[in-house]
């Protein structure tokens, strides 16, 4: 993450709010923004250095690149060819895809799929925001809750390691109004859109959603995976808002205790908040080897993906950069 601190003092200075408030309605204390020179790309090859820092990972041999964004550096090229080039790994296929904050599961559900098919062994998942770049700081409903991160993960054929368990896909573009940047177009469904490129939001709808629909989409994810909320050791749902996470916790009887999110000290990083809240749980000794980690993601589009999955810490041979 990047080293600059936007505290809620800080914005309190910017728009019309205060600490108490923003902390009584998501739970966040400060975001980590980006330099002016800083972008989504620096992040994600920082994240990646980490990785092979902490784990003593060779990427050499990574067959594909997967990059979950909805800020990249350019429309084209990719972040993805854009890590391509800085690691040199030359026999990559390279892709980003764009499924907001449920892009991280969507690229592990992705990764899993070429591995498996035997089409690939060794993949590079990275999630990368710079959502700084593309928030509305005049708008106190928003400019409060986005920050940067990046976050990656190895995800490697393994012919005796059973890491992947269930996951589970799903969408609904009925309600891509209530959260949308504008691009090309600025109209949707036949409305006119706020086309200030930056993050417009209707919170109480997204929020009615999310509590409405993911609460059954994963528990129909546990019931298809032969699992019980019980076998799950750490929840990781996406660090929205705590005004989100407590009541899905509660309407999957899933205790606060076991559920790891980044939201406090990092906002919303949109992709990134699930690997970054894992890390959290890593570095604070929470997450062992093979712990059974439910990961769910929910966002713009509207989409939503989750993965059951078992977590290979291997050996860290590094201890961890501090944050």
């Amino acid at each position: 993450m990047p080293k600059k601190k936007l505290t809620n003092t800080d914005i309190e200075g910017m728009v019309d709010t205060s600490n108490d408030w923003i902390v009584q309605r998501t739970g966040i204390l400060e975001r980590r923004i980006a330099e002016k020179d800083e972008f989504t790309s620096d992040l994600c090859i920082a994240a990646i250095k980490d990785l092979i820092y902490r784990y003593g990972k060779n990427i050499d041999d990574v067959d594909f690149i997967i990059v979950c964004t909805t800020t990249p550096d350019y429309h084209f090229p990719t972040v993805s060819c854009l890590i391509q080039k800085e690691f040199n790994i030359e026999n990559a296929g390279a892709i980003d895809i764009s499924a907001a904050c449920a892009g991280f599961p969507y690229a592990l559900v992705l990764a899993h799929s070429l591995i498996a098919s035997g089409l690939h062994r060794k993949i590079l998942v990275v999630a990368g925001e710079t959502l700084s770049k593309t928030t509305d700081y005049t708008d106190r409903t928003t400019c409060v809750l986005f920050g940067d991160a990046a976050g990656a993960v190895l995800v490697e054929r393994d012919e005796y390691y059973q890491g992947f368990i269930s996951h589970r896909v799903a969408s609904d573009g009925t309600g891509g109004i209530h959260i949308y940047r504008t691009g090309l177009s600025n109209q949707l469904d036949g409305k006119q859109l706020i086309d200030n490129k930056c993050i417009v939001q209707n919170g109480r709808e997204v929020f009615r959603w999310v509590t409405r629909v993911i609460p059954d989409a994963i528990q129909k994810l546990i019931k298809e995976s032969g699992y019980t909320m019980s076998d799950v050791d750490w929840f990781i749902p996406h660090s929205a808002n705590m005004r989100i996470i407590e009541p899905l916790c509660s309407k999957l009887e899933f205790p606060l205790e076991r559920t790891l999110y980044s939201l406090v000290r990092f906002g919303n990083t949109s992709s990134s908040t699930i690997p970054l809240s894992l890390d959290l749980g890593i570095r604070n000794g929470e997450v062992k080897n093979e712990s059974i980690a439910l990961m769910y993601g929910f966002g713009a589009g509207l989409v939503h993906a989750g993965v059951l999955a078992k977590i290979n810490l291997d050996q860290q041979v590094n201890s961890p950069s501090l944050l």
